[in-house]
């Protein structure tokens, strides 16, 4: 079950220290149950999230996993009057990873990519690996070395 995923490779070519994590996905399929299987503080874990905007453009955001998206933050986080969430079944053509194994790495095109303020609170946060019951735990400012990515307040009160 352990394997790498193409999030792992791409992190292992650019030479990015991370811890996987894994789990059975049997019994997470919520975020905050990934954070409770994992044993995890669920503040520092994320859930990456897709949206659209009236002018086409696609916007990723991650958030910690017991919040939700406030989409008018979102919007404004990246200068459009209004983002929706993108429709589940455009995921996996947009970006290669289905529902509840999104990453912010490695989608087949990049998008810009806004992670919520806390994120940059922590020494280490995780997200997806890629794959339904794989995660990744690194810090964010690992990151700069792999995606371009901001911080904001997008997060719903």
């Amino acid at each position: 079950m352990e394997e790498k995923t193409n999030v792992c490779r791409l992190l292992d070519q650019k030479k990015i220290k991370y811890i996987q994590h894994f789990y059975d996905s049997n019994e997470a399929l919520s975020g905050t149950e990934v954070a409770a299987v994992l044993n995890q503080d669920p503040a520092k874990v994320f859930k990456t999230l897709v949206t659209v905007s009236k002018t086409g453009k696609n916007y990723v955001f991650v958030i910690p996993v017991e919040c939700g998206l406030d989409l008018k933050k979102a919007a404004k986080a990246v200068g459009e009057k209004a983002v929706t969430m993108l429709p589940s079944k455009e995921l996996l053509p947009l970006t290669g990873y289905i529902h509840g194994g999104c990453s912010p790495i490695g989608m087949k095109k990049f998008f810009p990519t806004t992670f919520h303020r806390t994120a940059a609170d922590y020494d280490t946060i995780m997200f997806s690996a890629g794959k339904i019951g794989y995660q990744i735990e690194m810090p964010l400012c690992s990151l700069d070395k792999i995606i371009r990515y901001k911080t904001a307040d997008i997060v719903a009160d």
